[in-house]
């Protein structure tokens, strides 16, 4: 088997998992996306707890790499925070699709041990990126993490309930919100610093 076909599985697992979560991992159903048998995805996973922890580990890497070039391209962190929520948008745009750790995220309890672990990564990355950003930003560092944790879970719960209501404008409307309550910084925190 080739890498190419690696990442081919890999790729419609996590188009899978962004539609169905977890659960919605089939090797069959992946085998007859990719055009292999379901029994020839074991040449490069194991198990579906093994497939599960690498589409889950990609997905937060890329997310990192996202991240990382917004930071490179925008230099202003307040221009980054307003940037952010994009990444989530993204898998709206994309058929209505939910962010493969939210998703995964609502299945926590069920989930092998290595595929809770990568679940949890993504939102590490997430919340360490915003904290940084809010710290650039002017907020106070003591009070950076708490608000990105808030910004990140308003954020993904904002594309959760568009994507029940079929509404990426809904999305926007929320993102548009986020902003004006001041949940999403707007201008430098000054005056939110001691």
């Amino acid at each position: 088997m080739s890498e190419n076909a690696r990442e081919a599985i890999l790729h419609a697992a996590k188009t899978a998992a962004q539609m169905h979560g977890y659960s919605g991992i089939n090797f069959r159903s992946i085998g007859e996306a990719v055009g292999i048998k379901n029994a020839s995805i074991y040449y490069h996973f194991a198990s579906k707890a093994d497939l599960g922890a690498a589409v889950a580990q990609r997905y937060w890497q890329d997310t990192a790499g996202v991240l990382a070039a917004m930071r490179e391209a925008h230099p202003d962190p307040v221009d980054c925070l307003q940037r952010y929520p994009s990444i989530f948008r993204t898998s709206l745009e994309n058929d209505n699709r939910l962010c493969l750790s939210s998703f995964m995220a609502a299945e926590y309890e069920d989930l092998p041990d290595e595929v809770k672990n990568e679940v949890k990564a993504f939102a590490d990355i997430n919340v360490t990126w915003l904290s940084e950003v809010l710290t650039q930003a002017g907020l106070a560092p003591d009070q950076s993490e708490r608000r990105a944790r808030a910004i990140y879970t308003a954020v993904a719960g904002a594309q959760l309930i568009a994507r029940t209501r079929l509404d990426i404008g809904l999305f926007d409307e929320l993102m548009l919100s986020y902003r004006e309550s001041g949940l999403i910084p707007t201008s430098v925190a000054s005056s939110e610093q001691p």
